[in-house]
């Protein structure tokens, strides 16, 4: 028992107590409230509904998220929709002010606005008023003429004549292209019973000249502007890829270049087997520039073809016409000795006995299939003409091309044929496009060769021929081969 005391130190019942200068009280047992209290606090009232389940924790636990969830809704506001009120309708002059004041759409009519009867300022016409000019614009198509593209945009006979004096005397017509845009202006007539007269005209006849007619005094007059040209080629680079013929064509090349600059290379080497995805084209084609902006493309002029693991082809196109041929930059013109792969793709089956994959028989394979994705151009691999383009057996879409010193080359299963029987074509020349027609398992080509009837296989055929420049002609080359190399890439 703790006594009071004043000293510091005192013992009681045996027991040392230490004073602090303060009376302490005697300790108390707690009370029942303070019990139920302590009781409640070691209670888990939100334990882990997910463990334990059927314990009488985890009913506690339910029953504790149940009462809440109830509470909750008890005790949540109730929602009563928001009473409104509507105007009363419009009726008599109110109606007649609101819908002038509006704007109604043109599906509904479009009747707003306000409405005004005829008074003593408004006098009656006898005709309908015509504007004082009208301008056209008028197309020259294929085949027509230009008198008479005047004629159906209401030129009376006189102007037609009098316009084409003037223009045929400031350049040849032949020159015009179809789907030249003619701008026209016609006057004021006298009455509705003539023609209205030309006031003004005006057209692209060259790509470096526009004409324009305008009356002046009652006389057309004619003006020449002279429009500057530059001729600076356009060179295309970029790395072959997957397809030679899609890089190229993303590349910016015209789909026309495209096809030249294949057969150039298809000269030289196999298309399918020495072009590589690695490989770099470059391409340089005729341009002209007009000041006014517009561009025009025009023919191939280079084709060079840089290989990772090769001599690097650079073909220039040399001659007048239709004499041109491509060259080598040392001003040699050859072809290969092999015939190079018509389509750009991986050889499935070789020439020679095989077992056929639909008919299961063991028999003779007088071709060389050739993989391919479907749709892929096939060229032609010589010079030629078309013996048959059509349908025929096993063989499905088939062009056979009669070649020279009696070689003759198949392509069968295709999807498309490009060419008709009796027609000329290049080496090089798109003649169809790859596909499964006929007795084929999936897209592919199968390209037969014949030398005087017989088949053989195209990996034995040799074509070659060589012409080498020299003295002045070799000289005019190099500085051509010269400022082709100088052009920059990509600049327009």
């Amino acid at each position: 028992m703790f006594l009071r005391s004043d000293s510091g130190i005192e013992l009681a019942g045996g027991t040392a107590t230490v004073s602090l200068g303060r009376t302490l009280s005697p300790l108390r047992a707690p009370t029942p409230l303070e019990r139920f209290r302590a009781a409640l606090e070691k209670i888990d009232w939100v334990p882990d509904l997910g463990a334990r389940i059927g314990s009488a924790d985890w009913w506690r636990g339910a029953l504790t998220c149940t009462l809440l969830c109830a509470g909750a809704v008890a005790l949540a506001p109730r929602i009563h929709p928001i009473a409104g009120t509507v105007a009363p309708p419009l009726a008599g002059a109110q109606w007649d002010e609101a819908r002038a004041q509006s704007i109604a759409p043109l599906a509904y009519g479009a009747n707003t606005g306000h409405r005004m009867a005829a008074n003593d300022f408004v006098a009656p016409l006898t005709e309908t008023p015509e504007r004082p000019s009208v301008d056209l614009s008028a197309s020259y198509g294929a085949g027509d003429s230009f008198a008479a593209v005047l004629r159906r945009a209401g030129v009376s006979q006189g102007d037609s004549d009098a316009a084409m004096r003037l223009i045929t005397a400031a350049t040849s017509l032949d020159d015009l292209k179809p789907g030249t845009q003619i701008d026209l202006t016609l006057g004021r007539r006298a009455s509705k019973r003539v023609a209205r007269p030309l006031d003004q005209l005006s057209f692209r006849a060259r790509f470096d000249l526009q004409l324009s007619l305008k009356r002046v005094g009652g006389a057309l007059t004619l003006s020449r502007q002279v429009i500057a040209v530059d001729h600076t080629p356009l060179r295309i680079q970029g790395l072959v890829g997957s397809s030679l013929y899609r890089s190229a064509r993303a590349a910016g090349a015209p789909a026309k270049v495209v096809e030249a600059y294949i057969r150039a290379i298809a000269s030289r080497l196999s298309v399918g087997r020495d072009v590589h995805a690695a490989d770099s084209f470059d391409l340089i084609v005729e341009q002209a520039r007009a000041a006014t902006g517009e561009v025009q493309l025009g023919g191939l002029l280079f084709a060079g073809l840089k290989r990772g693991g090769g001599k690097p082809l650079q073909l220039v196109k040399w001659g007048d016409g239709e004499r041109a041929q491509w060259f080598e930059s040392s001003g040699q013109t050859e072809r290969r000795g092999a015939m190079g792969m018509p389509v750009s793709g991986h050889v499935t089956s070789n020439f020679g006995l095989r077992m056929h994959p639909i008919l299961g028989i063991l028999r003779m394979h007088k071709g060389m299939d050739i993989g391919a994705p479907w749709g892929s151009p096939i060229h032609a691999a010589t010079d030629g003409v078309i013996q048959f383009a059509g349908r025929t057996g096993g063989y499905g879409n088939f062009v056979k091309l009669a070649g020279p010193g009696g070689i003759a080359t198949g392509y069968g299963h295709m999807s498309r044929i490009a060419v008709r029987t009796g027609t000329r074509v290049a080496r090089g020349q798109v003649i169809g496009y790859v596909g499964s027609t006929g007795l084929s398992t999936g897209p592919h080509l199968h390209w037969e060769v014949w030398r005087n009837g017989v088949s053989v296989n195209p990996r034995t055929i040799s074509l070659s021929s060589v012409v080498q420049l020299s003295g002045d002609a070799l000289r005019g080359f190099k500085a051509r081969v010269g400022s082709l190399l100088a052009v920059k890439p990509g600049a327009r």
